[in-house]
């Protein structure tokens, strides 16, 4: 893997590619990635509220999550360095709304408080830190047998309290510690599986399972709890995969009817779609197979979901 694409850098564009569309949850991501890489400057009498990256999907990312919710005056500029190995600086500049999006948030540069309003569940404790890693985050490459996953934060009272709410998530038993780092205060994680379930936890599906295989390609004695996360991590594809195989088929079946396409296999393949959600594209293989008497590969069924895609594609916009 090349410098300019680091393990690091490819969770957090996983992260920026996944659905928004729960507004809690992008809300807790937004108040943890503001708190931990925005600051506020006046010119010329008025405010602004500046946030900066050096990766260009992330900066992206959050200019649209803060349009879509807040809808405030945003500039998105980029910067570049001609002394510091030429990177360059992405900025998203906020100058209107500013102080709806703090109180909505509940947010402050000053106090370090993590709002009950904004984080309460499970949900919302994994778009906080999902926004704290795209914020200040970084993930040693799953090559590298010291498995080190961390958030930096700039006050020690802070970071403790982005550790407690890793404990607060329930459906894992998370152990970070924290440590000052010369000026900083890291909050880490050390053991390899619970970097597994911190990538799943945040949504990084395919990364968590590229973690996990290379861990397994170098260690073939893995534990139960690595192929767990493995396991949760295919399922959890299988599953987006089947959401959006659903989506096309509701769209032909709104304006056509799945009853009434004349192709028998992609009629089949739709209402077994329909009918089992979370079965993989292996199951529906195995289950055309049965029910027409002929053999049908998952491939073919990879092929016939093209075909239903396409048609989908042609009722878009239709009324």
């Amino acid at each position: 893997m090349s410098k300019k694409e680091s393990f690091s850098q490819k969770v957090k564009e996983e992260i920026c590619l996944l659905e928004n569309d729960n507004i809690a949850k992008s809300k807790a991501l937004l108040a943890a990635y503001i708190r931990l890489n925005g600051y506020l400057s006046i010119e010329s009498n008025r405010d602004f509220l500046i946030l900066q990256t050096e990766n260009a999907k992330v900066a992206k990312f959050i200019y649209q999550a803060i349009k879509n919710i807040y809808n405030p005056i945003i500039h998105f500029v980029y910067v570049k360095n001609k002394k510091l190995n030429k990177t360059t600086s992405y900025k998203t500049i906020i100058e209107k709304n500013i102080n709806q999006i703090f109180e909505d948030l509940e947010l402050s540069f000053v106090e370090n408080k993590i709002s009950r309003k904004i984080v309460y569940n499970d949900e919302t404790i994994a778009g906080y830190l999902a926004g704290a890693f795209l914020a200040s985050g970084s993930i040693n490459a799953p090559s590298n047998s010291k498995y080190h996953l961390e958030i930096a934060c700039h006050d020690e009272d802070y970071a403790m309290r982005i550790a407690k709410l890793f404990y607060k998530y329930k459906n894992t038993n998370f152990e970070p510690k924290t440590i000052k780092r010369r000026q900083q205060y890291v909050v880490y994680l050390k053991r390899s599986d619970k970097i597994g379930e911190f990538l799943i936890m945040i949504g990084a599906i395919n990364s968590c399972i590229e973690f996990e295989n290379v861990r397994v390609d170098r260690d073939f004695m893995n534990n139960a709890n690595r192929l767990t996360n493995l396991d949760t991590a295919n399922m959890a594809k299988t599953v987006e995969v089947a959401k959006k195989q659903r989506y096309w088929i509701e769209i032909i079946d709104s304006h056509l009817g799945v009853e009434n396409i004349a192709n028998s296999k992609l009629k089949l393949l739709c209402q077994l779609r329909l009918k089992h959600e979370s079965h993989s594209m292996s199951d529906l293989a195995n289950m055309m197979s049965e029910e027409l008497k002929v053999e049908v590969s998952k491939s073919n069924v990879a092929h016939l979901f093209k075909k239903i895609e396409e048609m989908a594609l042609k009722y878009i916009g239709v009324d």
